[in-house]
């Protein structure tokens, strides 16, 4: 694909992605070094470096320390029931909740946000990365994915001190009614270990969840990273962890 439309790293999401629908990339296939990529697609290392690390927030790929960039295993559905904020998850565990921003941006959506999220390639998506601690130890690293224009101006909000659900209801009068979502379990990256405050090798819990507003339209995609050993998913009242 090459959309003149989109900047030359989301151009290389949409190659990336295509070698995986029709194969050429199966799951938990290896991807060549980011040196033999870059000469293969004749693109910087930066850009290719984006490219690679969007498509891992997305969970399209897996990052594993010391053995490099695998695709990703395919998923268990799984009926979620129990709409709540992580908050409100926390509270009920008798934990206080609080989060870190990572980063919050605008990327473009690449074709498995256009499965997800119902939006157009190149449409664009609200991104915000957060650490999600209780009782100031990490819990989660989410990656939550909206179209902007359910939100337009929601970047310029303190996503260390606000709840999203909070600004979905009280600022954008959003109203989530259902959802659906995958879990597993992957290794955690150098990256995921640093921000969590884990040691190498690390199993992490994986949760990805779309959610719907009333008239069936996605609102939102998070896709988040647990530590194993510090909480328990459980999959009948599973939190959106906003």
């Amino acid at each position: 694909m090459n959309n003149s439309n989109l900047p030359l790293y989301a151009n290389l999401k949409e190659v990336l992605i295509t070698k995986i629908a029709n194969g050429e990339l199966k799951s938990g296939d290896r991807l060549p070094s980011h040196h033999t990529l870059c000469e293969q697609f004749s693109v910087s290392y930066m850009t290719m470096r984006r490219a690679i690390s969007e498509l891992t927030h997305e969970g399209v790929l897996v990052a594993i320390q010391g053995k490099g960039i695998f695709v990703a295993e395919n998923k268990q559905v799984v009926e979620l029931s129990g709409i709540q904020s992580f908050t409100e998850d926390m509270r009920r565990r008798g934990l206080v909740a609080s989060a870190k921003l990572i980063e919050s941006n605008i990327i473009y959506a690449s074709t498995v946000m256009v499965q997800v999220l119902g939006v157009k390639v190149g449409e664009p998506l609200v991104n915000i990365r957060r650490l999600r601690l209780a009782n100031d130890q990490p819990i989660a690293i989410q990656s939550v994915f909206i179209p902007q224009m359910f939100c337009p101006d929601i970047l310029n909000c303190d996503f260390n001190q606000v709840s999203l659900y909070k600004l979905f209801t009280d600022m954008y009068h959003l109203s989530i009614t259902s959802s659906k979502g995958t879990v597993g379990a992957v290794l955690a990256s150098a990256e995921d270990a640093e921000w969590l405050q884990i040691k190498l090798p690390a199993p992490l819990l994986v949760t990805e969840r779309i959610t719907y507003l009333a008239d069936g339209s996605p609102l939102e995609y998070a896709r988040s990273l647990y530590c194993a050993d510090r909480y328990q998913i459980p999959l009948n009242d599973q939190a959106l962890q906003q």
